[in-house]
């Protein structure tokens, strides 16, 4: 529910981003909904590693989880940076969404053992 909560909100962030053609604040909202619904979905693996044990297939398939620790990270400097210049920190989000268009493979490679 946690992770559904802050996916509701991207919708809104986006259009206030629109609206006002990317201006600091609603970058800065936009970002922390992104960086929200980023922790939502660490937690979420990390409470079904825990339930499934750390050397559950899941557990492997999702390893260390370097794609999300990267779009937190990323998300991080976006938020500052929109204080800074808030068309540096779009092309942040930009370049995160890209990251995970990027097909993952993990799950795949571990449970077609």
């Amino acid at each position: 529910m946690h992770l559904l909560f802050w996916l509701s909100l991207i919708p809104f962030a986006t259009a206030w981003m629109g609206e006002n053609d990317f201006a600091e604040l609603p970058m800065v909202l936009y970002g922390v909904v992104l960086w929200m619904a980023g922790l939502a979905y660490y937690i979420l693996t990390r409470v079904m590693i825990g339930s499934h044990g750390k050397d559950s297939t899941l557990a492997t398939a999702i390893g260390k989880d370097s794609k999300g620790i990267l779009s937190l990270v990323g998300y991080t400097i976006a938020i500052v940076l929109a204080f800074v210049n808030p068309l540096i920190s779009f092309a942040l989000y930009v370049l995160v969404a890209i990251l995970w268009l990027i097909p993952d493979t993990r799950i795949e490679k571990t449970m077609g053992r």
